[in-house]
């Protein structure tokens, strides 16, 4: 539990059987938008340093994670794999068999470095939401999916250009090209990148939020000082929502699996399609 999360509980919680105690108070989406950490007297001294939120760190802390992972796995390779090679050899191979060969084919072998980092990258940004004291996805700002919906957005375009020398496909009749010159564009220059960013980010802060409502809640409900009978209900209904709140971290962990797999999915099929005339 964040400790905005606390934070709002404290502040609505506690008021379950208390006569004219305080009403439940949800928490908002003010927990996205964490405050600027301040550096006293040194923010103004030392240049970037005065905006620096939440976020940046966690995304900090994200990207060291997965380059001491990739270092870990990968600082001794052998034919006869340790266990740390192995460990990579495993999420190389996933991302070949299971998201690469099957959108681009063999062609897609060259892509492979950059959809494991995006892989990677974006579960270890997405795992900082279930770590205790951190416990803030990084993709719950938009920013940050549009960054990387970026980097897939230019790699696309660029792969497109080089195979067919523009977004029309090569043969198309002159007499479709009023018509098919707008779609294309609002496809690949609008929608394409705005879906894939928007989808991860959502997923992100529709889950976040709904974890910090159960940890709210419990808190809210725990209130063993409103007597015998109701203080055992409360303490009753406070385990429902931890037990809840374990079960639906649980589920949440998936869907961050999951969204790090369908970004890193929908980038390889992006790239094979501007590879392939469609």
């Amino acid at each position: 539990m964040s400790a905005d999360t606390l934070n709002l509980a404290a502040e609505g919680g506690g008021g379950l059987f208390t006569p004219g105690g305080p009403g439940f108070e949800a928490p908002s989406v003010d927990i996205f938008f964490p405050s600027p950490w301040s550096w006293g007297d040194y923010s103004e001294a030392l240049p970037y340093t005065s905006g620096i939120t939440k976020y940046a760190v966690l995304l900090l802390v994200a990207t060291a994670l997965v380059a001491l992972f990739l270092w870990w796995t990968t600082r001794r390779l052998s034919v006869v794999p340790n266990r740390g090679q192995s460990i990579i050899e495993t999420v190389v191979l996933f991302v070949r068999e299971q998201i690469s060969r099957p959108m681009m084919g063999k062609k897609g072998d060259k892509y492979l470095p950059l959809l494991v980092s995006l892989f990677l990258f974006i579960f270890a940004m997405n795992i900082m939401g279930i770590i205790p004291f951190l416990q803030l996805p990084v993709p719950s700002n938009l920013s940050y999916p549009v960054g990387l919906a970026l980097i897939v957005y230019i790699t696309f375009i660029v792969v497109g250009i080089r195979a067919h020398g523009g977004v029309v496909p090569s043969g198309a009749p002159v007499w479709i090209l009023p018509l098919l010159v707008p779609i294309e564009v609002l496809s690949n220059f609008v929608i394409r990148p705005a879906t894939h960013a928007i989808r991860l980010f959502a997923t992100m802060f529709a889950g976040h939020l709904l974890l910090a409502t159960f940890a709210a809640g419990g808190w809210y409900m725990f209130n063993p000082s409103a007597g015998p009978l109701f203080g055992t209900i409360s303490v009753l209904f406070s385990g429902s929502a931890l037990l809840a709140f374990i079960v639906f971290t649980a589920f949440e962990l998936v869907i961050m699996f999951l969204q790090a797999f369908v970004f890193t999915l929908l980038a390889a099929l992006y790239i094979g399609q501007a590879q392939e005339a469609h």
